[in-house]
């Protein structure tokens, strides 16, 4: 197969809820950076954006406003691009998170699989950073789905270890997902699976119909340990996820200056494996997701 025929959905992380501006001066708080950093990440190759919202002094934000003045910022930056928001949130009300969703109805919406210990662990400090319990239960995912389905969304499945994976069997024989699925295969997390390429492997066979089978999936690697893991996933056929969420830092060590950086790295390493980054309307085919037509 070439290059040509085998395509990877490259998705920026655009934003997170956790790191700032003191640990990395180029993470977007207004919906103008936002847009910039789109724009950059679009230009080398990414068709997926994936967004957690933020007031413009920089905090988390669950508030349909700044979800709508994000995603119409950059809209207007960059045109058609698969908008992916956030839904995953400790302390938040699931009505205030569901609020954004019916009032925006973006392409896509990540979709926590489990309940699960969910923290960073400084060996340095011999101590968590945080700790935390990420509650996720079969109702709750449920609810969502629900939703999602009557608005037209598509789940990202989140799966932060091998059984979140197979949680997805019992919600296709309720017929309450449609193949194909979009799924995420999270690493790098205290609390999930443990972040190595043998791992990538095992989770990737968990998937339904298996690695090579109709349902698209995608390696998200938190911190410096991510370039292994999505060099694992190019590999073995997966899609990559890159961007100032998840990990700071290029392959060398030096911190990056844009989400750009950070796309251009993942899409080098799939052209290096024979494979190149697909394009908006290829990542819309291959998801299943109708092309977006304009107001």
């Amino acid at each position: 197969m070439s290059r040509f025929e085998d395509p990877v959905i490259i998705t920026n992380s655009i934003s997170g809820a956790i790191a700032n501006r003191e640990q990395c001066p180029a993470i977007p708080y207004t919906p103008e950076e936002y847009a910039a950093e789109a724009r950059r990440s679009v230009d080398e190759g990414a068709s997926q954006i994936h967004i957690h919202a933020r007031t413009p002094d920089g905090t988390p934000s669950y508030e349909i406003e700044d979800f709508s003045a994000i995603t119409e910022a950059i809209r207007s930056e960059v045109g058609d691009v698969i908008v992916n928001y956030s839904t995953g949130a400790i302390g938040v009300p699931m009505e205030k998170r569901l609020e954004y969703l019916r009032a925006l109805k973006p392409d896509v919406a990540a979709l926590n699989m489990s309940s699960m210990n969910y923290a960073k662990y400084s060996r340095r400090r011999k101590d968590f950073v945080f700790k935390a319990v990420f509650e996720n239960s079969f109702d709750t995912i449920i609810e969502f789905i629900t939703e999602m389905n009557e608005l037209g969304i598509q789940p990202e499945h989140e799966c932060f270890d091998a059984g979140h994976v197979a949680n997805l069997d019992p919600l296709l024989d309720m017929g309450l997902l449609t193949e194909p699925l979009q799924i995420s295969l999270v690493m790098g997390v205290t609390g999930g699976i443990r972040p190595n390429a043998r791992n990538v492997a095992f989770m990737s066979e968990q998937i339904p119909g298996g690695p090579a089978g109709s349902n698209n999936w995608q390696v998200i690697g938190v911190s410096r340990d991510q370039w292994k893991l999505l060099g694992a996933s190019l590999t073995l056929g997966g899609n990559v996820r890159a961007g100032l969420e998840d990990n700071l830092y290029l392959p060398d060590g030096e911190m990056a200056k844009s989400n750009g950086e950070l796309i251009a790295k993942a899409r080098q390493m799939a052209e290096d494996v024979g494979r190149r980054a697909a394009t908006v309307t290829e990542a819309r085919e291959m998801l299943g997701l109708p092309r977006r037509v304009e107001a």
